[in-house]
């Protein structure tokens, strides 16, 4: 997508802040291991695609979550995001979870976060794990 030169600065940081207060609930209630309220950063409709065969909507999510270990932290770095409009990003992210009793889980990831009335929620989400 092309810009004009004086606006891409400014075009990436609404990006980054779009995709960080989606990314930072997300990653809060990962760590506080809140199952349901990690899935509350999803849109009804979300299409997850974790490690484990894909669902839609919250419940899958909570359920997905629901079933990690205790103790399993998420740190995230944006690699790179794409605007499709005002209210609609593509973010592709390295993300590197931690647990307490085993190697740290290094993937990337890619999601969707989508403006809503209710805030940003996460419209796709899909992992890689390339190791």
């Amino acid at each position: 997508m092309d810009r004009a030169p004086d606006d891409t600065t400014t075009s990436q940081t609404d990006e980054e802040t779009m995709l960080r207060d989606v990314l930072d609930r997300w990653k809060s209630a990962v760590d506080a291991h809140e199952p349901e309220r990690v899935a509350a950063v999803f849109t009804e409709d979300a299409i997850f695609q974790g490690l484990h065969p894909y669902t839609v909507g919250r419940q899958g999510v909570a359920d997905y979550y629901a079933s990690q270990p205790l103790g399993m932290k998420a740190g995230y770095q944006i690699l790179q995001t794409r605007s499709f409009g005002p209210d609609l990003v593509l973010g592709y992210l390295s993300v590197e979870f931690t647990f307490t009793d085993r190697p740290p889980l290094p993937v990337f990831l890619a999601v969707l976060a989508i403006r809503t009335p209710e805030g940003s929620r996460m419209a796709h989400y899909q992992v890689s794990n390339l190791g």
